[in-house]
């Protein structure tokens, strides 16, 4: 007898039969009308998929709104849409090229063919948008065949949707049309145009085709989209507070780092101040690794490339590396490091391994290069050149849990050590409809996505599972925080990975005096220093905590007959392990403050008549105005009690 029914599981562990072919919407509306009203999109099996469409499988179902992340993405993806149908009302015979979501927004590349985007154009592609959203034109799912959508775009005579569509296999390439606008398009969208009220086009820049520097630079329009107004203005004032929290604009006014165009763009030169941050940094992290046994390796810049080869990364990832390195001697290709796990299994084979020592820590502040687009390049959250505070494990299968569980101990105390309190836990897994993207047995997959799975469990973690988001070799953990400004950041990752120890052919010998294969768990809690300390500027405004600071007290003489008792200050906090320093300069104590206050030295303590007559300080806090008088005595304990 044929399935009458399909079996569908809710995120509460709830199950409820619907009829074969049930869609997304008519479960949003059997559930509550109030849900069937914010509902954007579904999410089945861990895939999004439009409301419209049939469920004819039993299934895990999430109706999704905007709240959630994915439903942001199909809610942007669908804006990218009307920018293009805006777009073509208003410049006739522009060709198109791709629009994706992106992180806060979208973007549309489109080659203009002669028209000219100024601000007047800006202004008039944000009223179409809005005309055509009031139409409330549904988003029409169309499968076509390849035959019919090459001859719909040769009559457009739009190379970039052919060129696209050479990659495409027949049977599964679908247009999306909305009103009388049609777009070569895989999906999602939301339900209908009216559910986008407010728009903005926020940047126009230059891009080439594919990224290839040597194909035609179109136009791309970037904007973003709320399904409220308020929504809109919020943003916008978050986007306005945001540039004064960035990190670029910080860095330059604390002198932390810089870069220059003869070292080379995308690679940060690290300036005094900046460079002890790291350091601070580097030794907490050190501390906390040491207590957890692991053992510090230091490896090359450069390594071979048959290293890569063997890995795996090298097939991955070829195209976001530095050109190899051809020497002199005859088959000699070296390439610079682009990740540091290879060399981590090198080290692991450089001498035979008993059970007995393992779990085996390998820690490195290894800096790593990789060939980021131009236009991917940002201050230090994407750089060319950036340091991983990277570790691997090498454990039994019987020690995975418990190391897992370890690490993720680890990362959740440094993030209550920074304070960022809001934070999300992704369990990132494979697209098990295209395991052919991965590498290694399956079932070494099943049994790493459960044991990941089973640890969060266990630490009672509130996680979402990611499908299609895992390494090529492995399922992870990443660890997503919000800063300031509810921005989002992917900060610490776990991975689990039963793939390199098997094409490394790493083994131990076993209790039953056979040899096994370990397993291996990379980490990195900060992910990068570049880009956590480019996390901590923007979260902070700046204001680091008071240990992490290159100055924590500047003192202030008010005149010259104040600098020898400022002095003596100076040495004293300093014989306390307190980093203090003296601006002397012939200038208005007014001057003073206020570059201290730029500075964002946390105390500044003034010393005039009355205070050396007293022996005394008058102390001042960073943001916070006059403290009062304090004794040197005071003000150390001050201090040390805020450390």
């Amino acid at each position: 007898m044929a399935q009458q029914n399909v079996k569908i599981v809710f995120p509460n562990g709830s199950e409820q039969n619907y009829p074969l072919g049930i869609t997304g919407a008519a479960i949003a509306r059997s559930i509550s009308p109030q849900l069937a009203k914010k509902a954007l999109s579904i999410l089945v099996n861990g895939f999004t998929q439009d409301l419209s469409r049939s469920i004819t499988t039993d299934a895990t179902v999430q109706i999704l709104t905007w709240e959630h992340d994915k439903a942001k993405q199909v809610f942007w993806h669908s804006s990218a849409h009307l920018l293009a149908e805006a777009i073509e009302a208003l410049y006739p015979n522009v060709h198109l090229g791709m629009g994706p979501p992106v992180a806060n927004g979208f973007y549309y590349d489109v080659d203009l063919r002669g028209h000219q985007l100024d601000a007047s154009g800006i202004t008039s592609i944000e009223k179409k948008m809005k005309e055509l959203a009031a139409q409330r034109n549904s988003f029409h799912r169309i499968p076509i065949s390849k035959k019919e959508a090459v001859a719909h775009y040769q009559k457009k005579l739009n190379p970039y949707k052919l060129e696209i569509l050479e990659r495409l296999e027949d049977g599964q390439i679908t247009f999306y049309q909305q009103g009388n606008f049609t777009d070569l398009c895989k999906g999602t969208h939301i339900p209908h145009t009216g559910l986008i009220k407010a728009v903005k086009i926020t940047n126009i820049a230059g891009a080439y085709w594919r990224g290839d520097v040597k194909r035609k630079q179109l136009t791309r329009i970037y904007g973003i989209s709320f399904p409220k107004e308020s929504m809109l203005q919020d943003y916008e004032r978050q986007r306005e507070e945001a540039v004064k929290r960035d990190h670029r604009k910080i860095g330059k006014e604390l002198e932390l780092f810089t870069f220059s165009e003869d070292v080379g763009i995308g690679l940060p030169l690290w300036l005094p101040k900046g460079t002890f941050i790291r350091e601070q940094l580097v030794s907490f992290l050190k501390a906390q690794q040491y207590k957890a046994d692991y053992q510090p390796v230091v490896t090359p810049h450069i390594a071979h490339k048959k290293l890569y080869v063997r890995s795996g990364h090298y097939d991955k990832y070829q195209n976001d590396t530095f050109r190899p390195i051809q020497t002199p001697q005859a088959g000699e290709t070296f390439m610079l490091k682009p990740m540091n796990c290879p060399h981590h299994c090198a080290i692991y084979q450089a001498s035979p391994k008993s059970y007995k020592e393992l779990p085996l820590r390998l820690a490195e502040f290894g800096t790593v290069y990789r060939y980021e687009q131009h236009g991917e390049l940002h201050g230090i959250t994407r750089t060319r050149g950036f340091t991983q505070d990277d570790a691997h494990i090498f454990c039994t299968a019987e020690q995975v849990k418990g190391e897992f569980a370890k690490v993720v101990d680890l990362v959740l105390d440094i993030l209550k050590k920074f304070a960022f309190q809001h934070y999300e836990v992704q369990i990132a897994v494979r697209d098990r409809p295209k395991q052919e993207q991965y590498i290694g047995d399956p079932s070494h997959w099943d049994k790493a996505e459960k044991a990941i799975q089973e640890v969060v469990q266990a630490r009672s973690l509130q996680a979402h599972v990611v499908p299609g988001e895992a390494a090529f070799y492995g399922p992870k953990l990443d660890f997503i925080v919000h800063d300031a400004l509810g921005r989002k950041w992917q900060m610490g990752t776990i991975q689990l990975d039963y793939q390199l120890p098997e094409r490394f052919d790493l083994t131990y010998v076993g209790e039953d005096n056979q040899k096994h294969r370990p397993v291996m768990i990379h980490r990195a809690p900060f992910g990068s220093l570049e880009r956590f300390i480019a996390i901590l500027l923007e979260h902070t405004a700046g204001k680091l905590p008071l240990w992490l600071v290159p100055t924590q007290v500047v003192i202030l003489p008010i005149g010259k007959a104040h600098v020898s008792f400022a002095t003596a200050v100076v040495d004293q906090l300093n014989q306390q392990g307190i980093r203090a320093k003296l601006d002397e300069r012939d200038e208005k104590i007014s001057r003073k403050i206020r570059d201290a206050e730029v500075a964002k030295v946390p105390y500044m303590a003034i010393v005039g008549d009355q205070e050396v007559s007293n022996k005394q300080l008058a102390l001042r806090k960073q943001g916070a105005g006059q403290q009062g008088m304090m004794t040197i005595e005071q003000l150390i304990k001050e201090l040390n009690s805020k450390e």
